[in-house]
Formats: C-alpha cells, structure tokens, sequence
C-alpha cells in the first residue's frame, strides 16, 4: 500500500465519519436536506467519479464513489423527511443543473466535461444554500467541515494531478468550507437576535 491509497482511505474514512452525523440528525428532525441539492450531489459526483477513474486518478477517486452513494441515500431521507419549501430560485436551480447535464453529455473532451460537472453541481449547491442562510440550524455543520477536509486528503491522493482529476475535488473544498463558514455566522447572527 502507498501513501496515495492511504491518504485515498483517509478521505474515505472522513467522508463515512462526517455523514454519520448528518444522517442521524435528520432521524431527529434536526437537520432538513433540500432534496433537490442532494439529487444533483448524487449524480455529479457519480460522474465525478468515473471521469476520475479513467482520467488516472486513482486513490483519490474512492471518497467521490462512497459520497456518490451517501448523497442518493440523502437524497432519499430528503423526499421524505427533508425541507418542503421550494420556491421558484430552486426550480431555476434544478433546470439549471439539467440544462448543464445535458451539455455534459454532448460534449466528449474530460476538460470541458469537468467543468460543466463543477458547474452543474454548484447550481445543485445554491438551493441548500439559499435555505441555510435563512435556517442555519436545520444544517449540520460538520459535515460540511469534514467534507472539505475529505477532499483535501484526496486530492493529495490522486495519482495524476491536472485540471480534468482535481477542478471538482478543489472546488468542493472551496464550497463546503465557503457554506460552513457562512452557515457558522449565520448561526450566531440570528442567535444574537
């Protein structure tokens, strides 16, 4: 075993750690996933994925599989326990996202295939997003602390590092930690009031 499949289970190891709270937050009704952002999770980092594998990424490819697979099953507990409230912004978000899927798949190059599935997923982000900056508390923060964590682990993990293996990684370390910070002050914002 090398040290990029260490650092590879590392970041799988982090990324089961930091769902286990998530999950059982929303048994206790206290954390409310936006259904449509975790279908988008699901399938981007799906793809992510696979373009990792045949881009050579290795060991830093295996934290996007697990979290492919934990999004879907988030996805699931959303339809049935998560926010009702949809507005008009998360439908814009969700076709959005479909619009972009759909030019993934007509193109073929990995680098142009990369960013749109970075692209897409951000679009999948702003629902979640919009939701927790008015109700931080119905988030579990370390999950998203831990995420951005798993992903730096992977990154470092990845067997090649270029643009096509590490725009999504680094973006989500970018997203997550930019929404739990945000989420944080937030928190202490409506707190105070």
């Amino acid at each position: 075993m090398n040290y990029k499949e260490i650092l590879g289970g590392i970041a799988v190891v982090i990324a089961f750690i930091s769902y286990v709270p998530y999950i059982r937050d929303i048994f206790n009704n206290k954390t409310k996933p936006h259904a449509f952002s975790w279908l988008v999770y699901s399938v981007m980092t799906g793809i992510a994925f696979f373009g990792q594998i045949v881009g050579g990424g290795g060991a830093g490819a295996w934290v996007n599989g697990l979290t492919a697979i934990v999004c879907f099953v988030i996805f699931i507990f959303g339809l049935l326990k998560g926010r009702a409230n949809i507005v008009f912004i998360d439908w814009i978000s969700l076709l959005g996202a479909v619009v972009a899927l759909i030019f993934w798949f007509i193109t073929k190059g990995p680098l142009l295939s990369v960013i749109l599935v970075t692209i897409i997923d951000a679009l999948g982000f702003f629902p979640t997003f919009r939701k927790s900056f008015h109700k931080p508390h119905e988030e579990t923060l370390i999950t998203y602390f831990l995420s951005a964590l798993k992903y730096v682990f992977a990154l470092f993990a990845l067997d090649t590092f270029s643009v096509v293996t590490a725009l999504f990684p680094l973006y989500l370390v970018f997203a997550n930690s930019a929404f739990f910070i945000m989420a944080l002050i937030r928190k202490r914002q409506l707190s105070i009031k």
